[in-house]
């Protein structure tokens, strides 16, 4: 398969190094909007590199068009490069998120469909062994009714401040994953949401008009409660985690060696030696599995396992955060267009 991939940030190139060792793939097409640096990516992953145009046309160095495409571009650019995408008949994995709001997803989405193409989404958590494992218990019924779900997503350190305001708020880009994983966990769609957020850490924050703490109540359809907090300032390390809790059990995703978390009971478990430093470390074989399983699909040899409309479900939680948060109030989820 030939296979490009545009946008060579750090998960772009991540991205790259993981299909350069792939199997299925003959030839990488590596683009950029900053030429050098997708040099520099295919140099080190045996690529090849090239413009977006001829990516698309297979003129110049890129000598065919690829068979699919792999979008790791500037937030911004992603709802465009998916519509040039669709309109070329490439199918397309996207990273999170298709476009910051409702309108430009649903645009994207509409090319799409209209076009018949395929679109999967970059939620990586979906192919972690734990949130997996976590999915058959709640699914098979070892934890009994659920009634309680609490999720946790911790940065060690805040991005940069010129990020901020391109990232669309704690909520879409961070939070955004512990909503859709929370649906894909525990087969049920939020009904309302409780929502609100603290700017005391960075001035960059209240610059961006952005939090750096966040807290959310999530009303699930059935009656499960669910919280879900995110902060950019956890010294301690980097924390992504789930608690599950029913009836005849509880369990725990995320709970490892190298969780950052210090037991303050006496004889408790102390800090770990090595913290999860980021999401690449953590989530690395999640990020593989997701890739080897849209080659899959692009081969026709499984269905998508997250396609754009699952974006969207959780794209319209974070909106209704954002809503709750300025608003100071409880939002239900039909208050937000898009479902």
């Amino acid at each position: 398969m030939r296979i490009g991939l545009i946008g060579t940030g750090r998960i772009g190139t991540f991205h790259a190094e993981v299909l350069s060792r792939h199997p299925a793939v003959d030839a990488l097409l590596l683009a950029d909007a900053d030429p050098e640096r997708a040099a520099a990516a295919a140099g080190r992953t045996g690529a090849t590199a090239v413009s977006v145009d001829d990516l698309f046309t297979g003129a110049g160095e890129a000598r065919g068009r690829p068979d699919a495409v792999v979008i790791c571009s500037a937030t911004a650019a992603h709802a465009g490069l998916i519509a040039r995408a669709a309109r070329a008949g490439l199918p397309v994995f996207c990273e999170k998120p298709i476009a910051l709001d409702l309108p430009g997803t649903l645009a994207a989405l509409a090319e799409v469909e209209g076009a018949g193409s395929l679109l999967q989404l970059g939620f990586m958590r979906r192919f972690d062994a734990g949130y997996g494992e976590a999915r058959a218990a709640v699914r098979d019924g070892r934890l009994g009714r659920l009634h309680t779900v609490r999720a946790v997503t911790s940065d060690p350190t805040p991005p940069p401040a010129a990020y901020l305001p391109l990232s669309g708020g704690l909520y879409r880009d961070c939070l955004v994953h512990d909503f859709d994983i929370l649906r894909w966990v525990t087969g049920h769609e939020v009904s309302e949401v409780y929502a609100t957020g603290s700017d005391s850490g960075p001035a960059m924050f209240r610059e961006a008009g952005d939090v750096d703490t966040a807290a959310a109540l999530l009303t699930l359809d059935d009656g499960t409660l669910a919280t879900a907090t995110a902060t950019r300032c956890n010294g301690a390390g980097y924390d992504v985690r789930m608690e599950l809790a029913g009836e005849l059990d509880q369990i725990a995703v995320g709970l490892d060696d190298r969780t950052p978390l210090t037991s303050a009971e006496p004889g408790g478990p102390g800090a770990p030696a090595k913290p999860w430093p980021g999401f690449l470390e953590r989530f690395a074989p999640a990020y593989e599995a997701e890739l080897d399983a849209f080659l899959r699909v692009v081969r026709g040899e499984s269905a998508n396992p997250c396609d754009g409309r699952e974006a969207l479900h959780a794209l319209r939680i974070a909106e209704a955060c954002e809503v709750s948060r300025r608003e100071r109030r409880p939002v239900a989820m039909t208050e937000i267009p898009g479902g």
